[in-house]
């Protein structure tokens, strides 16, 4: 039975790349009944598609998302700088599905206000190529690491992640992360909301910050590429989700099929030549 939740949020599943953790994506879509689903940006990864690959994993994504708005959830799409695409249809909406920039909500007495988070970021603002220099770089990463833990399972070893190991290590790394969560919650208690949500970043959080002016609850709802995590509100408390295959066992969608197979000795020569 799929838990009912009052609203889930994810953000920066890159539908379109090697990275995105589709299947496990769904094994947890599969799993609740909202009654609302913000999707924070970054959701289809225009930025690094290829027409040659984009899995029925990833199109079962889109359909199990069109089938929550046909069953009554309301979904919004808030779009980020990989999709940026579609602002030019910002402030549309197709039957339950709306696409915005940013979204703000009354939960009880508290205002909650939802935003990706790339107007934070100078190099997406001002220096795209540069920004996409580095998401070229970042896909890189993540290609190598998606081949290093494939290999790893047939091991029966655990998945690592690079780039985690990366941000949790580089000073710089470390120092921006905590300068996003200062800036977007100075933002927030200064318009007076109670909650500011955000993506972007990758970093999953819940986290109560106070300034002078006041103090707020910062929350990121991290990724589907490394954290595999998502944002639930519900009974009026927000609590963080972190996907765990254990959790779906029983689930036979992580058996390699035919195309899979092939995706992995696609994967081997981009990454071959890069």
């Amino acid at each position: 039975m799929a838990r009912k939740v009052d609203i889930v949020v994810i953000s920066d599943v890159h539908l379109g790349t090697y990275g995105c953790q589709a299947k496990e994506l769904l094994h947890y879509l599969k799993s609740v009944q909202p009654k609302q689903l913000i999707i924070n940006g970054d959701f289809i990864d225009i930025w690094q598609f290829k027409k040659s690959y984009f899995p029925k994993s990833h199109l079962k994504i889109i359909k199990k998302i069109i089938d929550f708005s046909n069953k009554g959830t309301e979904v919004t799409y808030i779009i980020g700088n990989h999709d940026e695409f579609l602002r030019r249809f910002s402030n549309t909406s197709f039957g339950n599905i709306a696409l915005v920039n940013k979204k703000f909500l009354e939960l009880g007495n508290k205002k909650a206000w939802f935003f990706h988070g790339d107007v934070f970021d100078a190099s997406v603002q001002h220096s795209k190529w540069i920004a996409k220099l580095g998401g070229w770089g970042y896909d890189l990463l993540i290609r190598l690491n998606v081949l290093s833990n494939w290999i790893l399972v047939q091991l029966g070893k655990e998945k690592y992640s690079f780039s985690k190991k990366i941000k949790n290590n580089v000073k710089k790394a470390v120092r921006f992360i905590g300068d996003f969560e200062k800036t977007a919650s100075e933002l927030a208690i200064e318009n007076n909301f109670d909650y500011v949500i955000c993506g972007h970043i990758h970093q999953p959080q819940i986290r109560e910050i106070e300034t002078k002016n006041g103090r707020c609850t910062y929350l990121n709802s991290g990724d589907w590429i490394e954290n595999l995590t998502a944002l639930e509100y519900h009974n009026s408390e927000w609590t963080l989700f972190t996907y765990d295959k254990k959790m779906f066992e029983e689930n036979k969608d992580f058996e390699l099929d035919p195309y899979e197979q092939q995706t992995i000795e696609m994967l081997i020569k981009d990454v071959i030549n890069f």
